[in-house]
């Protein structure tokens, strides 16, 4: 029944959002001259995926977790682009190929180890990554590698067509926030 809606709000948002796509992009192309953001994640069963998103950090800014990255490292747009979740937009794309689900646990990255392997205990792996879950709406990000995987385990076990629906409304009303950055030592 989740990718029945994943699928049907992907098409839809990805059709009714396209003015603002094609908007974001050109703003992004003048902001940093490669709008668009690609890295490999860790998806379902652990496989590789491209998760794709609108950039928020310099071009030339290191492939770590964004609690790893510095905050000088972001864009002014970048920054806007945080505050309001728009740069997860594009992820609607992962999201209709089938690799991800508007909610599930935020994909990691493969060299994130000490999350990786919290999330393999948990059997976190067993379900699709997602834009948006109670961890995102709770405000716990990758920097707590142990806590996250066990608020997604969680969320798993427990969600409902009712909670899938209110981690997106919460998300859309703005409740949550992405992963922090590093703060830059003055």
């Amino acid at each position: 029944m989740i990718r029945f809606f994943d699928f049907g709000f992907s098409v839809l948002g990805l059709f009714f959002g396209f003015p603002v796509l094609l908007i974001l992009t050109i703003i992004g192309y003048c902001d940093t001259r490669s709008p668009i953001f690609t890295q490999v994640r860790v998806g379902k069963g652990r496989q590789p995926f491209t998760l794709v998103k609108f950039r928020t950090m310099k071009v030339n800014t290191a492939s770590v977790a964004s609690h790893l990255a510095n905050a000088s490292s972001i864009t002014p747009f970048g920054h806007f682009l945080r505050r309001t979740k728009l740069d997860e937009l594009p992820q609607l794309w992962n999201v209709l190929k089938g690799e991800m689900s508007l909610v599930g646990p935020r994909p990691g990255l493969f060299n994130q180890k000490e999350l990786t392997l919290a999330r393999e205990k948990l059997g976190v792996f067993a379900v699709r990554p997602g834009i948006t879950g109670l961890s995102q709406v709770n405000k716990v990000d990758m920097s707590t590698p142990e806590l996250l995987a066990e608020t997604d385990a969680k969320m798993i076990a427990t969600l409902t067509l009712h909670d899938y629906f209110h981690y997106i409304f919460l998300t859309v009303l703005g409740k949550g926030s992405g992963d922090g950055v590093k703060q830059d030592s003055k």
